[in-house]
């Protein structure tokens, strides 16, 4: 990695200072970021930020519950080749006699054999099974791994930015978390949320803006919430606002209190959270 290499921030991005100090650290120690916040607090487009700052390609592994570290690697597609094999007694094949042609790269292997560095995305790395971790540390510390179909040793050409999400759905192993940067994601202040919202809709009136937000950060602190409304949302349900042009009064009631606000299924997920809601305000209208 190019020691001159430093990530600070887009204009596409609001990076805080301590976002771009991270990803900094990350690259001069050489060690993968891991990321951690809330969902919706834009850990995934980080590492799309980063690699269109730096000029580097992105590769993205997105993980699922099923998802195996071996994957990551390679996979042996026996199956193909048993199948070609049985073919070849008929119509004669060279293909089945390479194993070569079974090996099915993974993301790991294509960033650590790409001309140039790359950035490396793992993507909510704690959906995995709890080993998902434990079965990468080798392979991210000294950037190489071993394939035995072929007996050949796979060794990066240059060290990638892996940048690894997480939701905190689990814990993650010790092992694991020492060979990271650690860095977490809090949710935005409402002058970084305002600086978020300028990026996207430049042109929002200030009034709108203002009661939005107020509006927004009441919703996210009303207390047993199952699902906080995110960054995302907030941002899917000023987009609405505008399209159905909504005045900032329609956010609030004539009295100044707070009100369900007006396409709130952008912002609240479940029903629970909408019953809960309107039954607060309501016991806050009757003076309980």
């Amino acid at each position: 990695m190019r020691q001159e290499t430093r990530f600070e921030g887009s204009p596409t991005y609001v990076a805080t200072d301590d976002l771009k100090l991270a990803v900094n650290a990350a690259l001069t120690l050489q060690r993968p970021l891991l990321i951690k916040g809330e969902p919706g607090t834009g850990k995934t487009m980080l590492a799309e930020e980063v690699a269109a700052a730096l000029d580097m390609p992105l590769m993205q592994w997105h993980v699922k519950s099923t998802t195996k570290a071996q994957q990551g690697l390679y996979e042996y597609d026996a199956v193909s080749r048993l199948r070609d094999s049985q073919l070849a007694d008929i119509e004669g094949s060279e293909r089945v006699k390479d194993i070569h042609n079974y090996i099915v790269k993974g993301v790991l292997w294509q960033a650590f054999t790409a001309p140039q560095p790359v950035v490396l995305l793992i993507d909510e790395i704690d959906k995995a099974d709890i080993e998902f971790p434990n079965d990468l540390l080798r392979e991210l510390d000294r950037m190489e791994f071993y394939v035995y179909e072929t007996r050949e040793m796979v060794t990066a050409r240059h060290r990638p930015l892996v940048i690894i999400t997480s939701n905190n759905e689990k814990e993650l192993p010790d092992a694991f978390l020492r060979r990271c940067f650690f860095h977490y994601i809090k949710f935005p202040d409402k002058d970084t949320m305002q600086d978020i919202v300028k990026v996207h809709f430049p042109r929002l009136k200030r009034d709108l803006l203002a009661q939005a937000l107020q509006t927004f950060y009441e919703v996210r602190e009303v207390p047993g919430l199952k699902k906080k409304p995110s960054t995302s949302e907030l941002l899917d349900w000023l987009k609405l606002l505008l399209a159905e042009d909504i005045p900032p009064e329609a956010l609030r009631s004539q009295d100044a209190r707070a009100v369900v606000p007006p396409l709130h299924g952008a912002l609240l997920k479940n029903e629970q959270d909408v019953h809960l809601f309107e039954r607060l305000l309501s016991m806050a209208r009757n003076g309980r």
